[in-house]
Order: C-alpha cells, then sequence, then structure tokens
C-alpha cells in the first residue's frame, strides 16, 4: 500500500502541473486583446529598461527607423512590438537625416 502511495502523489503532482501550463489566453478577442497587452508592457519595459542602462546611438538608427541602443558589450539592437531585443551589426545602420 505504502508503494502505491508513494507512486500515485508524484503522478498527481505532474498532471495538475501540466494542467497549469495550459495556454488559453490567444483564444477569442479577449486573449487576443490580452496579447497586444502583453506585447505593449513587454516593449514599454525593455525600451525603458535600455534608456536606462544602455546608451543611445545618435545619428543612427536602425533600417525599419526605430532607436538603436548599445549596450555594455557594444552590441547594437534596438527593440520590437513585443519587447524582445534584436541585435544588428554596425553596417546594417543608417544616418539620421535632422532637418
Amino acid at each position: 500500500m505504502k508503494i502505491i502511495k508513494f507512486l500515485a502523489i508524484p503522478a498527481m503532482l505532474l498532471s495538475l502541473q501540466t494542467m497549469a501550463q495550459t495556454n488559453t489566453s490567444s483564444k477569442g478577442k479577449v486573449g487576443h486583446t490580452i496579447n497586444k497587452i502583453g506585447n505593449k508592457t513587454a516593449e514599454i519595459a525593455v525600451k525603458g529598461t535600455s534608456k536606462i542602462t544602455d546608451k543611445e546611438y545618435d545619428g543612427k538608427v536602425s533600417a525599419n527607423g526605430r532607436t538603436v541602443y548599445i549596450n555594455k558589450h557594444h552590441h547594437y539592437y534596438w527593440v520590437n512590438a513585443r519587447g524582445k531585443k534584436i541585435y544588428v551589426s554596425k553596417a546594417s545602420l543608417i544616418d539620421v537625416h535632422k532637418d
């Protein structure tokens, strides 16, 4: 009987863990709105962190016109709409035309 309890408890815990990891937020109109809000929140958070911790590259922008940041390892990146840092080479940056 002890063996059955010994095997049953971990099995139940694993089944609860897999049920907790199901993704239901991307279904329907509400899920789409939740994803949009989450992406915008992530973008603002990463851009805010980048402005504080990293330097902005003045005079250059990425190929799509976004602000380019330089981290402490001298890597160049820009932040996309989902809050992900997209690393680019220095050669792919474009000059900014200030009028």
